[in-house]
This record gives C-alpha cells, structure tokens and sequence, in this order.
C-alpha cells in the first residue's frame, strides 16, 4: 500500500508519518540500550574513519551537539526522543574516541635509534619469531631529550641465552630503536594507531639485558606472586603443560613453545590461551556454583535468604582478583566487565544473561577504550555472546523438554560450540586470513575439559598453594591440559584443518558488524535488514580486489601478482611485508616459495625495476625507459623517463600498492589511506 493510503481520511501524509515514528519509538520502550550502544559504536568507527583530525574547536562543537540532541531525548523521551537519543550517542562515540586519543598522546620516536636504552620492565611477551621480548617504562635513551623520549619502549631480545627479567625489575641494554611502523599494504593493519593508543614510541630489538634493579617484592606484590606462581607451575608440570598453566592464569606466556602456539591456531584453540570472556567465565560459574551450593546446603539460609544474589557478591572479587593476576590485559578487562555487569544484574534480581548486559558492558568498555571497537577480540567477544543469548532464549522460551538432562547438556555444548563459531567466524577470517576447518568438533572436545576440570583444579590449587599441597590438584589439572594439547595436535595435523582467506576490503567489517549487530538486537524487519545486509557483505568481500603489484615501505620488496600468485622479488629480507602481503592474498606460500613463482616479465603487467644497492642501481636505471625504479637507497638523482620510488619517496607514502588500470596504474599509498592523524607521522 502506497504511504499516502494508510494516512487516515483528513490525517495530513506527515502527521501519519510521524505518528508511526512515535509509535515505533515507544514499542522499543526497555529494549533501547543495544541501540544506543550500536549508535555509541558507529560514532566512535566515524572517528577511525576520518581522513582528517578534527579541531578542538569542531570536537567542542560536536560535544555542545550531543549535549542538545541529548536534552530533545529527555523532552521527547514519551514520543521519538529516541531517535535524538540515537544521534546524541552517535556524536558522543565520536567525542568520547578523540578524548582517548588526546589522553594516551605521547612522544613517538622519529628517528632510527643505536645506543643504551634503559628502562623498567612492563610486560613479557614473545615477538612473532619467537624471540621474548620486554616492554619497558620509565625510559632513558642516551642523548635523548626526556620530554622526547617515548613513554614506553618494546624491544625483542635477539640473544637467547640471556636471562629474561621479570616485570618490576630495573634493566639496560643495548639495541636498535625505530618508529612504530606504518601498515604493509594500505588498508591493512595499522600498527602506527595500535602503538599510539598503548603509548608505544618506539620498538625495535636489543641484546641480553642487565640487571640494574632486582625487582622489590614489597613495593610490587602482585608482580611478585604473578612471577612466583608461574614459576611454580614450572617447576611442578614441566614441558608445554606447565607454560599453557601459566598462561591461563597469570597471562604469563612467554615460555610456551612456537608449535604449540602454531597447533592451538591450526585448530582454531587459540582462545583458550587469551585470558578472556571463557576463562572469566569458567572461573565465575564454578566460584558461583560452589558457593550457592554450600549455602543451599544450609536450608535455614537456602528457604528464607537471596542466596543467589550473595553468590553472585562472593564471585565479583574472585573475578577481580583474577583481573589482577592474569596481568590486566585489554581481553581481560573486557571479560571482568562483562562479568561484573552480569553478576550485579543477579545481585539485583534482574536476568544475568541478556541483551542489556551485554549492550551494557560493551558501553562501558567502548567508553574506557573506544579503540578497542576496531580488534578482533571486542568483536569476536561481543558477537559471541550476543548470538549466545539469543539462540538460548529462542530455546528457553519454548521450553524444549529435551533439553533436559545429559541429553540437554551435550546439545547445549554442541549449540553454544555452532553459534559461537558461527558468529565469530567472519571476524575470525577478516583479521587473520585463517579459518580453521575443524573448529567446532575441535571445541567441543577441548573445551569442556578447560571448564569441568581445568579451571576448577587450577583455582583449588592457587588456594592451597600457600600451603604447598597444591602438587596432586596440579598433577590433575595436567591431565585436562595435556589433553587439550592432544586434541589441537592431533587437529591440527589432519589435512585442510586451516584454510586462507583473502584479506576484505575497508567496507565489510562495518557491514558484517552492522548486519551482524541488527540480527541480533532487532526484531521482525530489523532483523531481515541485519540478514540482508551479511548476505551483501559476502560479494562485497569476495569482489575485493587485491593489489596488482605491492612496494614495501623501505623500498626492499616488491610483490607483483601472477598466475601462480603473488611473484617476490627477494626469498628473504623484509619478512613481516611478505607475510602479511601473502597472507591477505589467501596464500599460504612461504616468501621463499613465491620468489620462485613466474618473474613479472611473464604476468603481462607494466614494467617495475629494483635495484637492491649501489651496485644495481647504474644497470636498472639505464634500463629504466618509461619504466619504474624501486630502490631502498635515499638521495637519489633524478632519471630522464624514469619513475624513481626510493627510501626518500617511501619516507612521505609509507608503503604503496599499484592496481593496474587501462595499462597504466592507479597508485595508493598507506599515508593517504591513514590521513592526516596523530599516530601518522608528518
């Protein structure tokens, strides 16, 4: 029916219209929080997708916006003050993620450093080659003014040999400093905004440090029993057992093992390292059933007392505590949030597990950190949890008999295994180029033995450790964990358990998260929307095109595109470029592999030149009619007919991708994808 027909006789068109907006508004009366929360969310993706920094005085003007579009919500909050509501939340995310962005500033190193570099040490972790690596605090550079040294420093440390200090301790060393670099390939992953938002400077590698400071237990505990307690997990369960333990309770997990690492991700286990939503989790349902348990055991406290709701106060502090040790991570915090929210809605007698709370968690999340909206971690966390609560309600409100029981028990796992996977998967394969084939039954084998026996000994044991009799319960949890290392191996070894996908363009994570979010939270139409809208992101994704020839953003390797794939001019040297050139192609070759591929002669395309040094350089650029010259040399003169790309031009564009275009090419460069913004150098 045509508009103007369903206007009442004598109802002007645009009062009938208007009436359906109030009418639409008021029937969203107590299911309004996950739009606001979406609404706060695309603000704060507006703010990562401006090309340029908005001015104080355009950010005060935008906050001045929220603030009236907020007061016409509170007015019309009977009628279609949503809608304002909506906008103001819009324009608050926007706010509320250059605030953080002004709130973590700090100096960035803009210069390739040599020299001592001392610092306390923050955090332990290990580099994508293995290598531990520390970032430290506190930092003095040699001939560095302070007000120009960056506020932390990450470095890895090439010698093996030396001794690892623990967080809290005082350490020099000597190393090799350099900016936060730019992404391999526009659009890819910004690492630049990534080190701004941890108030990271700079990053580079370094030799075995020195002790200039023992770390003082008294003045830091908790680093303290962190370091004593994955120590003792150690000495107690040798091997990858005791390194996965460590793992999933101090956030400790510089010791584990590369194929162990590579066989949890094979088999898509890799979240069970990732103190997040599942562990916090694990750790609150058993802490929960334990403690109501015991007091329904007492039927004066059971009969006549909230027990449930005093649970619920007994586990937030464990879920704190567990905060605290794992080390507080950006996943951790976000898990405790969603914890908390949930166990105070018991505390107040209100349903745990609902669209409100998990609309409410990520709220406060995105409004500590708005910068997490771009990880997987809050979108795979998040998605999960939302698809969870739905699928369980559709099957609550129906009241299926045969979920009762074992019967029910297994379904659940197999259910929450699909939904889970389902919903994450997308995410999953935008952000690292991997699907794991086997995932679910892989999950539904593993992760039961991390919730029933696991988690649960584990907890027991960090109780009694002070007692030291925590060796049998440790020797238990062993086996759970042992077991999850069989299933990723034994997983992971079975052929095609990992597939490649090719890398989306810049436009389907905001619509597979605006589809996925609508089917979710809405309803009826709404929900047909969100559908519709994942259903266009999958030829959207798949006509994405990939660069034609890719130049990385020292001049070193170049990558043109072939038959047989992506063809590398070098089998070694600028090893991250090519992984992650490869990886967003969907292929899983290895550089030295794709450096044997046809050479670009053979694929047709324009004609590119390298020159690896001085020696090269007179040859290619005597070759170099109409041609292009890429070389990582800085200085170069000007060639007659020649295009030269050398260190100075890759120092203004970072690194640059080509597509080719009525035989010519239409060139893109990282910076002009950036923009003008602070982690962008100028």
């Amino acid at each position: 029916m045509h508009p103007a027909e369903a206007a009442a006789p004598g109802i002007p068109l645009r009062t009938a219209l208007a009436g359906r907006i109030v009418d639409a508004c008021q029937s969203m009366r107590g299911r309004r929080l996950p739009f606001l929360a979406l609404a706060f969310g695309a603000g704060i993706a507006i703010y990562f997708a401006l090309p340029v920094e908005p001015s104080p005085a355009v950010c005060g003007a935008v906050a001045l916006a929220a603030a009236v579009f907020g007061a016409l919500a509170w007015i019309g909050r009977g009628g279609a003050g949503l809608l304002a509501l909506l906008v103001a939340a819009v324009l608050a995310g926007l706010v509320v993620a250059q605030l953080r962005s002004i709130s973590v500033a700090g100096p960035v190193l803009g210069f390739r450093y040599y020299g001592p570099i001392e610092g306390t040490v923050l955090a332990i972790d290990r580099s994508g080659s293995g290598a531990p690596r520390i970032t430290l605090g506190d930092v003095r550079l040699d001939d560095v003014a302070p007000v120009a040294t960056p506020h932390k420093v990450r470095v890895s440390l090439q010698d093996g040999q030396g001794i690892v200090p623990e967080p809290g301790a005082r350490v020099m060393t000597t190393g090799h400093l350099m900016p936060p670099s730019g992404p391999a390939e526009p659009d890819g992953f910004d690492f630049q905004r990534h080190a701004w938002f941890q108030s990271l400077g700079a990053v580079g590698y370094a030799g075995a440090p020195l002790m200039l400071a023992e770390i003082d237990g008294t003045s830091r505990p908790l680093a303290t029993l962190r370091h004593a307690i994955s120590n003792r997990f150690r000495a107690r369960m040798p091997g990858a057992t005791g390194e996965v333990a460590a793992a999933i309770t101090t956030g400790d997990r510089s010791g584990l093992p590369d194929d162990v690492t590579e066989a949890l991700r094979a088999s898509n286990l890799a979240h069970l390292l990732a103190i997040s939503g599942l562990h916090m989790g694990l750790l609150a349902g058993f802490v929960f059933w334990l403690v109501r348990g015991g007091l329904a055991l007492v039927p004066p406290l059971a009969l006549r007392h909230p027990t449930r709701a005093w649970a619920a106060a007994v586990v937030l502090p464990f879920a704190a505590f567990y905060l605290a040790l794992s080390g507080g991570s950006v996943a951790t915090q976000r898990a405790f949030v969603m914890a908390a929210v949930m166990l105070v809605a018991v505390m107040l007698g209100r349903r745990a597990l609902s669209l409100r709370s998990v609309a409410l968690a990520a709220l406060l999340v995105l409004l500590v950190r708005p910068e997490s909206l771009a990880g997987p971690g809050f979108q795979m966390s998040f998605s999960a949890t939302g698809a969870l609560v739905v699928a369980f309600r559709a099957l609550s409100d129906r009241r299926f008999s045969w979920m009762q029981g074992w019967r029910g028990a297994v379904i659940a796992l197999l259910l929450s295994s699909v939904v889970a996977g389902a919903a994450t998967a997308p995410f999953a394969a935008a952000h690292f180029n991997r699907v794991g084939q086997y995932g679910v039954p892989a999950n539904m084998l593993a992760v039961p033995a991390m919730g029933f026996l696991v988690m649960p000994v584990l907890l027991v044991a960090l109780l009694l450790m002070p007692l030291g009799i925590e060796g049998p319960l440790l020797a238990v949890a062993g086996v759970g964990i042992d077991w999850i290392l069989l299933v990723a191996d034994r997983v992971a070894a079975l052929p095609g358990s990992t597939g490649a996908v090719q890398a989306p363009g810049p436009m389907v994570l905001p619509m597979l998260g605006a589809g996925l979010t609508l089917l979710i939270i809405a309803w009826g139409r709404g929900r047909m929307v969100g559908a519709l809208i994942l259903v266009l992101a999958l030829p959207v994704w798949y006509a994405s095109p990939r660069p034609d020839v890719l130049i990385s953003d020292d001049g070193r390797l170049v990558g043109w595109m072939g038959p047989e794939g992506r063809y590398l001019n070098r089998p070694t040297g600028a090893g991250f470029a090519a992984q992650i050139w490869l990886e967003n192609d969907g292929d899983m070759a290895t550089q030295e592999i794709a450096s044997e591929r046809s050479s670009p002669d053979a694929t047709g395309l324009p004609l590119i030149l390298t020159a690896r040094g001085k020696r090269d350089f007179p040859d290619a650029a005597a070759a170099c009619d109409g041609a292009w010259l890429v070389t990582p040399l800085a200085g170069i003169e000007p060639v007659e007919g020649c295009r030269i790309i050398d260190a100075d031009t890759l120092r203004r564009t970072g690194a640059i991708a080509l597509y080719r275009v009525d035989g010519g090419w239409r060139e893109v460069s990282t910076v002009e994808r950036q923009g003008r913004r602070p982690w962008v150098p100028d």
